[in-house]
C-alpha cells in the first residue's frame, strides 16, 4: 500500500497534525514505508513534516510535539501578558542597518516637508472652529479624519517617521530565519536525506520568477533541495515574516497559492493507493476579535480557511473528472474548537481534537474499506464533509449561542 499524507498550512494549528499522526500511527498507517509514501507539505504542515521525519524511529509523535511545545509555543502564563511564540523576534540587527541606510539617503527627505499642505490644514483647521454650531455635531469619523489628515500627515516630523516606519527596508515584523541559530540546528535536516525515507516535498512561492517552487529530500526534475532557508520560506508570510533568500531569489509562503500542496502530487507519483488529507484551518475558527492579537491571528488564518477547502475541492473535482487515478481519498475534517494562540494550552487542545478527528476519519475508513486497496474501478473518496450534518449542527448550537452573547452582554452591562 503506498500512501500520501497532505499536511496543510495553519500557523498555531499545529497540534492538530501532530494529533493526527499520533492516531493514525497508533493505527499502523504512518506514511514512512520509504520508498513509495510521499508527504505533500506547506507552510507550519512543512514544519511538523519535516520535524516528523527526522525525529528516532518509533519516537516521532512524542519528539515533534516536544520539539513544538519547547521551541515554539509558549507556556501560558508567559503567553498571558506576551502572546508572542518564542520564533518570530524582531530582526535588531537587520532593522537597524536598514533604518541607518535610509536616515543616511537624502532622496529620503524630499517631500517631508510641505508648506502650502500645512497652510491648507492651517486653514481648514480654522474653518471647523469658527463655526460654533458644528462643535458639537462633529462625527467622531470626522474628528478621527480631521487629526490624520490635518495634524498628522502635514506635520514634518510625524511624516518622517511614518515614511520611516513603511518606507524603509524592513519587510516584515519578524525573522525566523537564522541558520547557524542553536533553533535551527535543532533540526536534522540530513536525516531527511536517509535511505528508505519516503519521499518530502513541501512549497514556497518564488517572488522573483512569481511562480511555485517545490523542494524535496530527493532529486527529481523541477525539485530542490529541501534546507533550513526552504522551510523558513515556505511559512514567510508577507508582513508577518521577512522573506527569505535562496540563490538569489525571494521567497515567502506558499500557502499563499496552494495550502494543501497538491501540485505534482499525482503527477509525479502516479502509483498512489491513497491520500490522506489534513486541512487544519476552516473559516468556523475564526472568531469575533477582541483585541489585536485576535485580529493579527484572523489575517494570517482567513486565507488559508477558504483557499485550503477550495484546493480540496477542486483536486477532488479534477481527480473525478479525468479519470486517471482510481484511488483512494481520506479527508480528516477540520475540528473548529481550537484558537489561533500560540500557547501550550491551545498545542495540547489541538494535538487533542486532530487525534478525535484522525481516529473519526479511519473508522469510516476501515467501514468503507477494511484496510484494502480500492478495486471499483473509480476513485473512491472517504469521510467526506456533511453539510447537511454540518449545517444542522449550527443551527443547534444558535440558541446557546444567543444565550451566551446575551449573558455576556448582561455582564457587562
Amino acid at each position: 500500500m503506498k500512501r500520501a499524507i497532505t499536511l496543510a498550512g495553519g500557523g498555531p494549528a499545529a497540534g492538530l497534525h501532530i494529533g493526527m499522526l499520533h492516531r493514525l500511527a497508533e493505527a499502523g498507517i504512518k506514511f514512512q514505508e520509504g520508498e513509495g509514501d510521499v508527504w505533500a507539505l506547506s507552510c507550519i504542515g512543512a514544519w511538523v513534516g519535516l520535524v516528523y521525519n527526522q525525529c528516532d524511529p518509533g519516537k516521532e509523535v512524542e519528539q515533534t510535539y516536544n520539539f513544538f511545545k519547547d521551541h515554539v509555543f509558549r507556556d501560558d502564563e508567559s503567553y498571558e501578558r506576551f502572546p508572542i511564540n518564542t520564533v518570530f523576534g524582531p530582526d535588531w540587527f537587520s532593522n537597524t542597518r536598514a533604518l541607518m541606510r535610509f536616515l543616511s539617503k537624502p532622496e529620503n527627505y524630499k517631500n517631508v516637508w510641505l508648506p502650502d499642505r500645512m497652510m491648507d490644514s492651517v486653514q481648514a483647521t480654522m474653518s471647523m472652529l469658527s463655526d460654533r454650531d458644528k462643535w458639537f455635531k462633529w462625527d467622531e469619523g470626522d474628528i478621527n479624519q480631521w487629526i490624520l489628515n490635518h495634524v498628522m500627515a502635514p506635520n514634518p516630523f510625524v511624516r518622517y517617521l511614518t515614511s520611516l516606519m513603511y518606507l524603509s527596508e524592513v519587510n516584515g515584523l519578524s525573522r525566523i530565519y537564522y541558520p547557524d541559530s542553536v533553533f535551527m540546528k535543532g533540526i536534522k535536516f540530513e536525516r531527511l536525506f536517509e535511505d528508505k525515507k519516503p519521499f518530502i516535498y513541501h512549497n514556497a512561492w518564488n517572488l522573483s520568477t512569481q511562480k511555485l517552487d517545490l523542494f524535496s529530500n530527493e532529486k527529481g526534475d523541477g525539485y530542490k533541495d529541501i534546507s533550513s532557508a526552504s522551510l523558513c520560506a515556505c511559512s514567510a508570510l508577507p508582513f508577518i515574516e521577512g522573506t527569505v533568500e535562496i540563490d538569489g531569489d525571494t521567497y515567502c509562503e506558499g500557502a499563499l497559492v496552494d495550502t494543501v500542496n497538491f501540485q505534482r502530487l499525482l503527477e509525479d507519483h502516479k502509483d498512489l493507493d491513497e491520500i490522506w488529507v489534513n486541512r487544519v484551518v476552516d473559516a468556523k475558527q475564526v472568531r469575533k476579535p477582541e483585541n489585536l492579537h485576535d485580529s493579527l491571528g484572523n489575517l494570517c488564518e482567513l486565507f488559508a480557511a477558504t483557499v485550503g477547502e477550495d484546493d480540496v475541492k477542486l483536486f477532488k473535482y479534477h481527480v473525478k473528472e479525468e479519470k486517471k487515478w482510481k484511488g483512494t481519498i481520506v479527508e480528516i475534517q477540520v475540528p473548529t474548537n481550537i484558537n489561533f494562540k500560540w500557547s501550550h494550552e491551545n498545542l495540547d487542545r489541538g494535538r487533542a481534537a486532530g487525534y478525535k478527528a484522525a481516529d473519526e476519519a479511519y473508522k469510516e475508513y476501515m467501514k468503507k474499506t477494511n484496510g484494502e486497496k480500492n478495486r471499483t474501478g473509480a476513485v473512491r473518496f472517504i469521510n467526506e464533509k456533511d453539510k447537511d450534518k454540518d449545517e444542522k449542527r449550527l443551527i443547534a448550537q444558535q440558541p446557546r449561542r444567543r444565550a451566551a452573547t446575551t449573558a455576556e452582554k448582561k455582564k457587562k452591562n
